[in-house]
């Protein structure tokens, strides 16, 4: 299996690249995995939300196939702990899914069309995150997903 997390945007501060950079690094003992940015759109002055949901919704289906097992991450999604969450990635890996996609989407989330094509939506929190510092804490908890399934101590309860 391999897992992508694709976002809208690029993420910009220095601190997050950084940070982003670690958990990259320790994943790869783990799961092959990459983060595809799509370039913000541009001159949106004159477009309405909906108008950029659904531009927006084209560059994503632009990046992902047919196959892909697709988990938008969402203020209406459901929340899982971390333990959780390595379970549900435990389940993904042993049902035989090829690809998991999660979606980090726009500044007004995502079109209607994206929500039809998705299989799962998780919740990061009740609180509202920037999308920057989102693809972080994806990445953390990704990366703590791999070692609590392979018993590590960087977990504790």
């Amino acid at each position: 299996m391999k897992i992508t997390l694709l976002t809208i945007g690029k993420t910009e501060d220095k601190y997050l690249i950084e940070g982003i950079d670690i958990y990259l690094k320790r994943l790869k003992h783990y799961i092959p995995f990459q983060i595809i940015e799509i370039p913000e759109l541009k001159n949106t002055k004159n477009l309405s939300r909906d108008q950029q949901k659904i531009k927006e919704a084209e560059l994503i289906f632009k990046n992902i196939q047919s196959t892909d097992h697709i988990i938008l991450l969402d203020e209406n999604g459901k929340e899982l702990t971390s333990k959780n969450f390595s379970v549900y990635l435990n389940k993904k890996m042993v049902g035989g899914q090829q690809h998991l996609v999660f979606i980090v989407g726009g500044p007004y989330g995502f079109s209607d069309e994206v929500y039809t094509r998705s299989n799962d939506k998780l919740s990061f929190s009740q609180m509202t995150f920037s999308h920057q510092m989102i693809r972080l804490f994806f990445t953390e908890q990704l990366y703590r997903a791999f070692t609590i399934l392979k018993g590590e101590p960087y977990h504790h309860d």
